[in-house]
């Protein structure tokens, strides 16, 4: 615990994402000393902003949109009228066909026929009747909610390009964590209810705006590095975490390689937004072979996004684009114009980011540049969207742990590695991959300014953050 009296502590923070900065901001704003070390080149984790020849493109697309009004606020003063207000707009693409997301039931009665729409109804009205119980995993969820037919043709496919894995074995909490509060019901209730009828508390996989930096998200994250070094705080890039040195009850050091050192920096706090497997297994001493054994059944998914410069504006008007397409691999499309027109540097051009979801080392991560380009200029010719568009450049860039798996492995292995952390006094993991919970960047940032409370006397429990949200995106 810091007292006012004692702000010359020294606090290291892990990591220089959303949480990590977060909490060197927070803790530099209160006057203590503060480390991050961070293994990248660059601020901002999953939600940075690459730049190439100009064009700028996420590592996924990233919307600014909370219901926590101290994250709300300090976005705002990060960057004033640089945040900007950005209509929503995505759908589905299904056999080459455009179903509107949220759902609207004209569209997508016209897109199904009527045929497939009986088919979808009479599995839903069959599922209230004899619903999967016990409800053990994703797919159970949805079908539940939605029937089987339409589980099939608009959660299934998506669903497992991003995990790798059958729904039948992603864990029941990814569905309540993500689109709880979501069904056939309420979704065409919400599309059938005039706009201004709707209410505030709207479920968030149904928003239609959200806030978004003019530069791209990458934007607020060097705001947040600025203003933490402008109040005295330490950002160390390309400074990999190697070992954490510990007594068994208290984190004494933590020891990175910094350029070619071997650095150690002694720590009477610890923040850790560095996936959870990666503190484990770098504890020093080890630890126990159980817990060792726990860690190493975290899984991740690994993301790889390759950027299309395309001549021609207006390509068309969503944010982004599912595909649901099993026939090729994309996962999403971003239009990164329509995110904000300052992420294309030439009119008449646009970028688009063809995102993949893949596993390290397997073939889509290995794949040449030149062969992903390829590959994805030929699926957005296969998805019918590429006839009319020429293709006049193209990056690619990889990502690892993008996503925390949340498999059967994960159920047994959380527990027993949250009940072996606490013994640790002065350490506490934040954020998506520090809690392998798949946090939006506002929970992620609300879990770092919880720890920072906490180390002013506060008891606050940062693995509650998000558990009553009702509000998360669909992934």
């Amino acid at each position: 615990m810091i007292d006012s009296s004692a702000r010359q502590k020294q606090v290291v923070v892990i990591g220089a994402g959303p949480a990590g900065l977060t909490a060197a901001y927070e803790l530099s704003r209160r006057k203590v000393a503060v480390t991050v070390l961070e293994k990248d080149s660059q601020v901002g984790g999953i939600a940075r902003t690459v730049t190439y020849r100009g064009f700028r493109f996420d590592i996924g697309g990233h919307r600014f949109f909370t219901k926590v009004a101290v994250v709300a606020r300090l976005w705002r003063s990060l960057l004033g009228a640089d945040l900007l207000t950005r209509p929503r707009l995505s759908r589905i693409v299904y056999r080459r066909r455009f179903f509107d997301y949220p759902l609207k039931p004209f569209n997508a009665l016209n897109n199904l026929g009527l045929v497939n729409a009986a088919v979808i109804l009479i599995s839903y009205l069959r599922v209230k009747l004899f619903p999967v119980n016990p409800e053990m995993s994703f797919a159970d969820w949805v079908t539940n909610r939605f029937g089987r037919r339409l589980y099939e043709i608009f959660f299934r496919t998506y669903t497992e390009k991003v995990w790798g894995i059958p729904c039948s074995e992603i864990g029941i909490q990814w569905a309540v964590q993500r689109i709880r509060g979501l069904s056939l019901r309420t979704a065409v209730a919400d599309a059938l209810t005039p706009e201004r009828f709707r209410t505030r508390g709207a479920i968030k996989t149904l928003i239609s705006e959200f806030w978004y930096p003019r530069l791209g998200p990458g934007m607020m994250w060097d705001a947040l590095r600025t203003s933490t070094e402008a109040l005295g705080g330490r950002i160390i890039l390309d400074c990999p975490v190697t070992r954490i040195l510990h007594d068994d009850s208290k984190i004494l050091a933590v020891e990175g390689v910094c350029g070619e050192e071997n650095v150690r920096f002694p720590a009477d706090e610890v923040i850790s937004s560095m996936p959870l497997r990666e503190l484990i297994l770098s504890l020093s001493p080890p630890a126990p072979p159980e817990i060792r054994m726990a860690a190493e059944q975290l899984s991740y998914r690994d993301f790889l996004t390759v950027a299309l410069v395309v001549e021609g504006g207006n390509l068309f008007p969503d944010n982004w684009l599912y595909i649901h397409d099993e026939s090729v691999r994309v996962g999403r499309i971003q239009n990164f114009a329509n995110w904000s027109p300052e992420m294309v540097p030439e009119s008449g051009k646009s970028c688009l980011g063809m995102e993949y979801f893949c596993t390290e080392n397997d073939d889509l991560w290995n794949m040449s540049d030149d062969a992903l380009i390829t590959l994805a200029t030929g699926e957005l010719n296969s998805i019918g969207l590429a006839a009319s568009f020429k293709i006049v450049d193209g990056a690619v860039v990889r990502m690892q742990k993008a996503y925390p798996v949340y498999n059967e492995q994960y159920q047994a292995a959380i527990p027993v590695l949250r009940g072996y952390l606490q013994r640790f006094s002065n350490l506490q993991p934040v954020g998506r991959n520090g809690m392998h919970r798949y946090n939006n960047m506002d929970h992620s940032m609300l879990t770092a300014m919880f720890a920072v409370r906490n180390l002013f006397h506060e008891r606050l429990d940062l693995w509650s953050v998000n558990v009553d949200e009702a509000y998360h995106e669909e992934g």
